[in-house]
Protein backbone atom coordinates (compact mmCIF):
# COMPACT_ATOMS: atom_id res chain seq x y z
CA UNK A 1 0.00 0.00 0.00
CA UNK A 2 1.11 3.71 -1.07
CA UNK A 3 2.23 5.91 1.74
CA UNK A 4 -0.26 8.53 2.62
CA UNK A 5 0.95 12.35 0.78
CA UNK A 6 0.63 15.01 3.48
CA UNK A 7 -0.49 18.13 0.80
CA UNK A 8 -2.42 20.39 3.46
CA UNK A 9 0.85 22.23 4.94
CA UNK A 10 -1.43 25.57 4.61
CA UNK A 11 -3.20 24.47 7.34
CA UNK A 12 -0.13 22.99 9.59
CA UNK A 13 3.31 22.32 8.58
CA UNK A 14 5.68 18.93 9.79
CA UNK A 15 7.02 19.67 12.94
CA UNK A 16 11.01 20.61 12.32
CA UNK A 17 13.46 18.05 14.16
CA UNK A 18 15.32 21.18 15.36
CA UNK A 19 11.85 22.77 16.82
CA UNK A 20 11.70 19.17 18.55
CA UNK A 21 14.74 19.38 20.08
CA UNK A 22 14.54 22.93 21.26
CA UNK A 23 11.01 22.12 22.98
CA UNK A 24 12.36 19.08 24.85
CA UNK A 25 15.30 20.77 26.17
CA UNK A 26 13.30 23.96 26.97
CA UNK A 27 11.36 21.44 28.92
CA UNK A 28 14.24 20.44 31.53
CA UNK A 29 14.54 24.35 32.45
CA UNK A 30 13.17 25.06 36.25
CA UNK A 31 11.79 28.24 36.56
CA UNK A 32 9.45 31.23 36.01
CA UNK A 33 10.80 33.73 33.14
CA UNK A 34 9.72 36.57 35.80
CA UNK A 35 12.15 35.25 38.44
CA UNK A 36 15.16 37.20 39.38
CA UNK A 37 17.12 34.15 40.42
CA UNK A 38 19.01 32.20 38.54
CA UNK A 39 16.39 29.74 37.36
CA UNK A 40 14.37 32.45 36.41
CA UNK A 41 17.33 33.99 34.43
CA UNK A 42 17.65 31.14 32.51
CA UNK A 43 14.29 30.72 31.40
CA UNK A 44 14.55 34.57 30.67
CA UNK A 45 17.55 33.41 28.33
CA UNK A 46 14.98 30.90 26.54
CA UNK A 47 12.83 33.25 25.45
CA UNK A 48 15.26 35.96 24.31
CA UNK A 49 17.35 33.45 22.22
CA UNK A 50 13.87 33.01 20.34
CA UNK A 51 12.67 35.86 20.07
CA UNK A 52 16.22 37.62 18.66
CA UNK A 53 15.52 34.07 16.54
CA UNK A 54 12.07 35.16 15.18
CA UNK A 55 13.05 38.32 14.55
CA UNK A 56 15.79 37.69 12.31
CA UNK A 57 14.19 35.25 10.56
CA UNK A 58 11.46 38.08 10.11
CA UNK A 59 13.03 40.50 9.26
CA UNK A 60 12.13 42.37 12.04
CA UNK A 61 15.64 43.61 13.45
CA UNK A 62 14.82 46.62 15.95
CA UNK A 63 11.16 46.20 15.81
CA UNK A 64 9.51 44.78 18.77
CA UNK A 65 8.23 41.24 18.94
CA UNK A 66 5.60 40.35 21.19
CA UNK A 67 5.05 36.16 21.27
CA UNK A 68 0.58 35.53 21.46
CA UNK A 69 -0.69 32.19 22.11
CA UNK A 70 -0.69 32.46 17.56
CA UNK A 71 -1.96 34.24 14.62
CA UNK A 72 -5.37 34.95 15.95
CA UNK A 73 -4.40 36.42 18.87
CA UNK A 74 -2.04 38.60 17.68
CA UNK A 75 -4.69 39.38 15.18
CA UNK A 76 -7.01 40.53 17.81
CA UNK A 77 -4.09 42.50 20.05
CA UNK A 78 -3.12 44.47 16.46
CA UNK A 79 -7.16 45.13 15.27
CA UNK A 80 -9.06 45.66 18.35
CA UNK A 81 -10.44 48.92 18.73
CA UNK A 82 -8.77 50.58 15.51
CA UNK A 83 -11.39 50.82 12.99
CA UNK A 84 -9.52 49.29 10.03
CA UNK A 85 -10.74 48.20 6.39
CA UNK A 86 -10.20 44.97 5.12
CA UNK A 87 -11.11 42.59 1.90
CA UNK A 88 -12.87 39.41 1.73
CA UNK A 89 -10.17 37.58 1.31
CA UNK A 90 -8.93 38.08 4.69
CA UNK A 91 -8.51 35.37 7.35
CA UNK A 92 -11.64 35.43 9.50
CA UNK A 93 -9.23 36.13 12.64
CA UNK A 94 -8.76 39.18 10.70
CA UNK A 95 -12.13 39.79 8.79
CA UNK A 96 -13.70 39.42 12.42
CA UNK A 97 -12.29 42.52 13.25
CA UNK A 98 -12.44 45.10 10.11
CA UNK A 99 -15.31 46.15 8.37
CA UNK A 100 -14.67 44.25 4.93
CA UNK A 101 -15.09 46.90 2.30
CA UNK A 102 -12.34 46.79 0.12
CA UNK A 103 -12.51 45.37 -3.40
CA UNK A 104 -10.82 42.44 -4.82
CA UNK A 105 -10.63 41.42 -8.38
CA UNK A 106 -10.74 37.71 -10.35
CA UNK A 107 -6.94 37.21 -9.72
CA UNK A 108 -7.52 38.57 -5.93
CA UNK A 109 -5.53 41.43 -5.69
CA UNK A 110 -6.80 43.85 -3.67
CA UNK A 111 -7.18 47.93 -3.93
CA UNK A 112 -6.15 49.87 -0.71
CA UNK A 113 -7.65 53.25 -1.18
CA UNK A 114 -5.99 54.13 2.72
CA UNK A 115 -3.05 52.26 3.48
CA UNK A 116 -3.23 53.64 7.17
CA UNK A 117 -6.56 52.58 7.68
CA UNK A 118 -6.77 48.52 6.37
CA UNK A 119 -5.23 45.31 6.61
CA UNK A 120 -4.19 43.20 4.16
CA UNK A 121 -2.43 40.03 4.13
CA UNK A 122 1.03 39.38 2.05
CA UNK A 123 -0.32 35.67 1.09
CA UNK A 124 -3.63 34.01 1.21
CA UNK A 125 -3.76 30.73 2.11
CA UNK A 126 -6.33 29.04 -0.43
CA UNK A 127 -5.33 30.70 -3.10
CA UNK A 128 -1.32 31.63 -2.69
CA UNK A 129 -1.84 34.94 -4.08
CA UNK A 130 0.83 37.43 -3.32
CA UNK A 131 -0.40 41.26 -2.82
CA UNK A 132 1.72 44.26 -3.39
CA UNK A 133 1.51 45.38 0.15
CA UNK A 134 1.34 49.51 -0.21
CA UNK A 135 3.44 51.36 2.14
CA UNK A 136 1.85 52.65 5.61
CA UNK A 137 -0.19 50.14 5.74
CA UNK A 138 -1.89 49.18 9.17
CA UNK A 139 -1.40 45.81 9.61
CA UNK A 140 -0.45 42.48 7.07
CA UNK A 141 -0.65 38.83 8.10
CA UNK A 142 2.62 37.91 7.22
CA UNK A 143 1.57 34.10 8.42
CA UNK A 144 1.50 31.74 5.36
CA UNK A 145 4.58 33.91 3.59
CA UNK A 146 6.80 33.36 6.50
CA UNK A 147 9.58 31.02 5.77
CA UNK A 148 8.10 30.45 2.28
CA UNK A 149 8.54 33.87 0.73
CA UNK A 150 12.05 35.94 0.76
CA UNK A 151 10.89 39.02 2.68
CA UNK A 152 11.72 41.79 5.96
CA UNK A 153 9.19 43.14 8.17
CA UNK A 154 11.68 46.22 8.10
CA UNK A 155 11.40 46.67 4.22
CA UNK A 156 7.33 45.77 3.70
CA UNK A 157 6.49 48.93 5.40
CA UNK A 158 3.88 48.12 7.33
CA UNK A 159 3.12 49.01 11.33
CA UNK A 160 2.58 45.51 12.53
CA UNK A 161 2.74 42.15 11.13
CA UNK A 162 1.53 38.38 11.97
CA UNK A 163 2.80 35.45 12.49
CA UNK A 164 2.38 31.90 13.66
CA UNK A 165 4.89 29.04 14.71
CA UNK A 166 3.02 26.27 12.90
CA UNK A 167 2.95 27.13 9.63
CA UNK A 168 6.61 26.74 9.03
CA UNK A 169 7.65 23.55 11.14
CA UNK A 170 7.21 24.84 15.19
CA UNK A 171 4.30 23.88 17.34
CA UNK A 172 1.26 25.00 17.43
CA UNK A 173 -0.49 27.45 19.91
CA UNK A 174 2.32 30.00 19.79
CA UNK A 175 2.75 33.30 17.34
CA UNK A 176 4.10 36.56 17.47
CA UNK A 177 2.96 40.05 16.31
CA UNK A 178 5.79 42.34 15.33
CA UNK A 179 5.60 45.97 15.87
CA UNK A 180 7.56 49.01 13.72
CA UNK A 181 9.49 50.70 16.86
CA UNK A 182 7.67 53.23 18.61
CA UNK A 183 4.30 51.69 18.27
CA UNK A 184 2.45 50.67 20.98
CA UNK A 185 -0.68 48.35 21.51
CA UNK A 186 -3.32 48.22 24.04
CA UNK A 187 -3.20 44.97 25.86
CA UNK A 188 -6.33 42.75 25.04
CA UNK A 189 -4.91 40.23 27.84
CA UNK A 190 -3.88 42.18 31.20
CA UNK A 191 -2.96 41.38 34.28
CA UNK A 192 0.71 40.95 34.38
CA UNK A 193 3.56 42.86 33.08
CA UNK A 194 4.74 39.80 31.03
CA UNK A 195 5.53 40.51 27.03
CA UNK A 196 6.42 44.14 27.80
CA UNK A 197 3.16 44.72 29.18
CA UNK A 198 1.34 43.86 26.30
CA UNK A 199 0.27 40.64 26.51
CA UNK A 200 -0.23 38.98 30.45
CA UNK A 201 -0.06 35.51 31.27
CA UNK A 202 3.26 33.38 32.00
CA UNK A 203 5.22 32.93 28.94
CA UNK A 204 4.77 29.66 27.04
CA UNK A 205 8.54 28.65 27.11
CA UNK A 206 8.13 25.26 25.32
CA UNK A 207 5.90 27.09 22.25
CA UNK A 208 8.43 29.91 22.25
CA UNK A 209 11.82 27.60 22.39
CA UNK A 210 9.89 25.75 19.45
CA UNK A 211 8.93 28.82 17.50
CA UNK A 212 12.50 29.74 17.53
CA UNK A 213 14.02 27.02 16.38
CA UNK A 214 12.01 26.58 13.53
CA UNK A 215 12.02 30.04 12.06
CA UNK A 216 15.77 30.04 12.04
CA UNK A 217 15.70 26.22 10.44
CA UNK A 218 13.11 28.10 7.83
CA UNK A 219 14.98 30.95 7.11
CA UNK A 220 18.11 28.03 5.99
CA UNK A 221 15.53 26.79 4.11
CA UNK A 222 14.44 29.68 2.74
CA UNK A 223 18.30 30.42 1.94
CA UNK A 224 19.11 27.69 0.55
CA UNK A 225 16.11 27.43 -2.69
CA UNK A 226 13.97 25.08 -1.11
CA UNK A 227 10.82 26.71 -1.91
CA UNK A 228 11.89 27.32 -5.17
CA UNK A 229 12.36 23.72 -6.15
CA UNK A 230 8.69 23.21 -4.30
CA UNK A 231 7.58 25.73 -6.80
CA UNK A 232 8.53 23.60 -9.76
CA UNK A 233 6.71 20.62 -8.19
CA UNK A 234 3.28 22.83 -7.52
CA UNK A 235 3.51 23.91 -11.55
CA UNK A 236 4.54 20.46 -12.83
CA UNK A 237 1.39 19.38 -10.42
CA UNK A 238 -0.83 22.09 -11.95
CA UNK A 239 0.20 20.78 -15.69
CA UNK A 240 -0.37 17.00 -14.51
CA UNK A 241 -4.29 18.23 -13.50
CA UNK A 242 -4.41 19.98 -16.41
CA UNK A 243 -3.71 17.41 -18.67
CA UNK A 244 -6.47 14.64 -16.75
CA UNK A 245 -9.03 16.82 -16.07
CA UNK A 246 -10.04 19.23 -18.82
CA UNK A 247 -12.59 21.24 -17.45
CA UNK A 248 -11.19 22.73 -14.16
CA UNK A 249 -10.50 25.99 -13.60
CA UNK A 250 -6.97 26.76 -11.87
CA UNK A 251 -7.52 29.70 -9.71
CA UNK A 252 -5.21 32.44 -10.28
CA UNK A 253 -2.70 30.21 -12.48
CA UNK A 254 0.47 32.36 -13.38
CA UNK A 255 0.27 34.55 -10.95
CA UNK A 256 2.09 35.33 -7.95
CA UNK A 257 1.72 32.76 -5.46
CA UNK A 258 3.23 31.09 -3.29
CA UNK A 259 5.67 28.32 -4.24
CA UNK A 260 3.80 25.28 -2.83
CA UNK A 261 -0.08 26.60 -3.64
CA UNK A 262 -2.99 25.30 -5.67
CA UNK A 263 -6.41 26.30 -5.69
CA UNK A 264 -8.40 24.22 -8.43
CA UNK A 265 -12.34 24.36 -8.70
CA UNK A 266 -13.91 21.34 -9.85
CA UNK A 267 -17.96 22.45 -11.26
CA UNK A 268 -20.25 20.40 -9.78
CA UNK A 269 -18.32 18.39 -7.21
CA UNK A 270 -18.33 19.69 -3.61
CA UNK A 271 -15.14 20.47 -2.22
CA UNK A 272 -15.95 18.42 0.95
CA UNK A 273 -16.96 15.54 -1.25
CA UNK A 274 -13.12 15.82 -3.41
CA UNK A 275 -11.70 15.71 0.58
CA UNK A 276 -13.28 12.63 1.28
CA UNK A 277 -12.46 10.74 -2.14
CA UNK A 278 -8.90 11.65 -1.62
CA UNK A 279 -8.51 11.26 1.89
CA UNK A 280 -9.93 7.49 1.45
CA UNK A 281 -7.07 7.26 -1.52
CA UNK A 282 -4.16 8.47 0.95
CA UNK A 283 -4.39 12.45 0.05
CA UNK A 284 -4.91 15.10 2.92
CA UNK A 285 -5.87 17.95 1.52
CA UNK A 286 -8.47 20.61 1.83
CA UNK A 287 -11.48 22.50 0.67
CA UNK A 288 -9.87 25.81 2.18
CA UNK A 289 -8.77 27.53 5.55
CA UNK A 290 -8.47 24.54 8.63
CA UNK A 291 -9.99 27.35 10.08
CA UNK A 292 -13.53 27.29 8.38
CA UNK A 293 -13.08 23.63 6.75
CA UNK A 294 -15.21 21.88 9.38
CA UNK A 295 -18.41 23.93 8.06
CA UNK A 296 -19.82 23.00 4.67
CA UNK A 297 -19.78 26.39 3.11
CA UNK A 298 -18.08 27.92 -0.01
CA UNK A 299 -15.59 29.38 0.46
CA UNK A 300 -15.43 33.11 1.28
CA UNK A 301 -12.13 33.92 -1.06
CA UNK A 302 -13.37 33.08 -3.88
CA UNK A 303 -16.74 34.37 -3.65
CA UNK A 304 -15.18 37.90 -2.98
CA UNK A 305 -12.94 37.12 -5.78
CA UNK A 306 -16.24 36.78 -8.48
CA UNK A 307 -16.77 33.05 -8.39
CA UNK A 308 -19.96 32.10 -7.87
CA UNK A 309 -21.26 30.25 -4.76
CA UNK A 310 -21.70 26.83 -7.13
CA UNK A 311 -17.98 27.40 -8.02
CA UNK A 312 -16.58 28.17 -4.85
CA UNK A 313 -18.24 25.21 -2.78
CA UNK A 314 -16.66 23.16 -5.53
CA UNK A 315 -13.12 24.41 -4.59
CA UNK A 316 -9.87 22.47 -3.45
CA UNK A 317 -6.48 23.56 -1.98
CA UNK A 318 -3.43 21.73 -2.40
CA UNK A 319 -0.63 23.11 -0.85
CA UNK A 320 2.36 20.87 -0.76
CA UNK A 321 6.17 20.96 0.95
CA UNK A 322 9.74 20.10 0.13
CA UNK A 323 10.19 16.27 -0.72
CA UNK A 324 6.74 15.87 -2.38
CA UNK A 325 9.08 15.02 -5.52
CA UNK A 326 7.74 14.94 -9.02
CA UNK A 327 6.53 10.83 -9.01
CA UNK A 328 4.42 11.59 -5.57
CA UNK A 329 2.96 14.54 -7.79
CA UNK A 330 1.53 12.59 -10.80
CA UNK A 331 0.53 10.31 -8.45
CA UNK A 332 -1.85 12.22 -7.20
CA UNK A 333 -2.88 14.07 -9.89
CA UNK A 334 -3.66 10.55 -11.71
CA UNK A 335 -5.63 9.69 -8.17
CA UNK A 336 -7.84 12.83 -8.99
CA UNK A 337 -8.31 12.33 -12.39
CA UNK A 338 -9.28 9.20 -11.50
CA UNK A 339 -12.14 10.51 -9.11
CA UNK A 340 -12.73 13.41 -11.07
CA UNK A 341 -14.56 11.29 -14.00
CA UNK A 342 -15.50 9.08 -11.37
CA UNK A 343 -17.57 11.58 -10.00
CA UNK A 344 -18.79 13.27 -13.60
CA UNK A 345 -20.39 9.54 -14.43
CA UNK A 346 -22.24 9.65 -11.06
CA UNK A 347 -23.57 13.16 -11.69
CA UNK A 348 -24.28 11.56 -15.79
CA UNK A 349 -26.66 8.67 -14.26
CA UNK A 350 -28.34 11.57 -12.15
CA UNK A 351 -29.05 13.78 -15.29
CA UNK A 352 -26.34 16.59 -14.35
CA UNK A 353 -23.59 16.25 -16.07
CA UNK A 354 -20.26 18.29 -14.73
CA UNK A 355 -20.51 21.99 -16.67
CA UNK A 356 -17.51 22.39 -18.77
CA UNK A 357 -15.16 25.47 -17.81
CA UNK A 358 -15.85 28.90 -17.61
CA UNK A 359 -13.16 30.75 -17.68
CA UNK A 360 -10.46 32.25 -15.79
Amino acid sequence: MAERLYLDWNASAPLRPEARAAMIAAMDVVGNASSIHAEGRAVRGLIERARAQVSQALGADGADLVFTSGATEAAALAHAGRGLHCAGIEHDAVAAWCDVDLPVDRDGVVQVADPALSSLQLANSETGIVQDLPQGLAVSDLTQAFGKLPFAFNWLGCDMGLVSAHKLGGPKGIGALALRQGLDVTATIRGGGQEMGRRAGTENVIGIAGFGAAAEAAARDLERGVWEAVAETRNLLEQALEAECPGIILVSNGKPRLPNTLSLIAPGWKGETQVMAMDLQGFAVSAGSACSSGKVTASRVLTAMGYSEAEAGSALRLSIGPGLGTENALRFAAAYGKAWKRAGQRMKQAGADLPRQTGN
